[in-house]
């Protein structure tokens, strides 16, 4: 069969063939008797063989070897082409993923592109500093794609850029919300907590309610750090947490500030100083944790924390006994 014929049949070009012919792959055995190269059926077999080995991704020089060389052994070749695919198809989902942010944001032309795309370069530096200005652009020139802010605000690590991402994300609105609420359920603890953090800086109705959801979170840094920004929003739901955190003494201070604010409401200041005070009472609060209580209710207006006090002035434990009275002393100064 001449290489036309053979072209035609195979589905590899005649240029192909020449080629394969070059490189020693496959040469056609016979002649006609006007001495062109004539294609015999084995040949046509090895281009089939060719053809097969190259749609698995072989170069043509690890297809003429896996043909020719008998000791080759197909299980090495094959995970490094599994490899080699994995990191293609990886490259190529980061490419469809930056593709579909920078069509999410809209460009009014190509200079909004290359502006986007050098912020979404930022934004994953290995430079502290470009990634923090990168977040801050993002907000005042040509807006990143949400999704690029919440992915990189959920792997942050530094501090300062941490901050400035929650920032540009509180101004993006409501549709970070869906991604951060995934968060919450990562399983990486790191994860969790700068989600919740990222939540607790849009000052919004649904971020209130995903914060409210996340005081039930299996993860006790996630309820804490839900409680605290609940607190500073007047929602009463926070108190259990924010006295549990005082007894356990993991950012007391900044609980029972959480609960003084809360306790602006009159009716639920006397509710806060009767949680303080049942816990008081219980037998297994030790004494520094009692102390901390006594404490909180310091700055509980109200009669119920004022005869609570007056009643932990004669506590048998002294320590609790003198912070007590020291806190009446102040307030009936006031």
């Amino acid at each position: 069969m001449l290489i036309g014929d053979v072209a035609r049949r195979s589905g590899v070009s005649a240029r192909m063939l020449r080629h394969y012919d070059a490189l020693g792959l496959v040469r056609p055995t016979g002649r006609t008797e006007a001495g062109y190269r004539q294609y015999s059926s084995e040949d046509i077999r090895r281009i089939f063989h060719i053809e097969s080995l190259r749609s698995l991704g072989l170069s043509l020089r690890e297809v003429g070897r896996a043909l020719d060389d008998p000791g080759f052994r197909p299980s090495g070749l094959v995970d490094d082409l599994i490899r080699r695919t994995r990191e293609r198809m990886e490259s190529e989902r980061e490419l469809l993923t930056r593709l579909r942010r920078i069509d999410a944001a809209e460009p009014a032309g190509w200079a909004d592109v290359l502006q986007i795309v050098a912020l979404l370069h930022a934004l994953g530096s290995e430079s502290a500093g470009k990634r923090q200005r990168a977040a801050m652009s993002s907000v005042v020139d040509v807006p990143v794609p949400v999704e690029a802010l919440v992915e990189a605000a959920l792997s942050e690590t530094d501090p300062n850029v941490a901050g400035a991402l929650r920032w540009a994300l509180a101004q993006s609105g409501d549709g970070a919300l869906v991604l951060l609420a995934e968060g919450l359920g990562s399983p990486v603890a790191g994860v969790r907590k700068r989600a919740v953090q990222s939540i607790a800086e849009i000052p919004n109705g649904e971020a209130t309610a995903l914060l409210q959801d996340a005081l039930t979170n299996s993860d006790t840094v996630v309820r804490r750090c839900a409680a605290l920004a609940l607190g500073a929003r007047g929602v009463a739901d926070a108190v259990p947490t924010l006295i549990d955190m005082i007894v356990e003494e993991t950012n007391d201070a900044d609980a029972a500030d959480a609960l003084s604010a809360l306790a602006s409401d009159p009716v639920l200041a006397d509710r806060i100083a009767t949680r303080l005070v049942d816990w008081l009472a219980h037998d297994t609060v030790e004494s520094s944790a009692r102390r901390r209580l006594t404490q909180a209710l310091a700055d509980i207006p109200g009669i119920r924390a004022s005869r609570a006090l007056a009643e932990l002035s004669q506590d048998e434990d002294r320590a609790v006994a003198l912070t007590a009275t020291y806190i009446l002393t102040l307030r009936n100064a006031r």
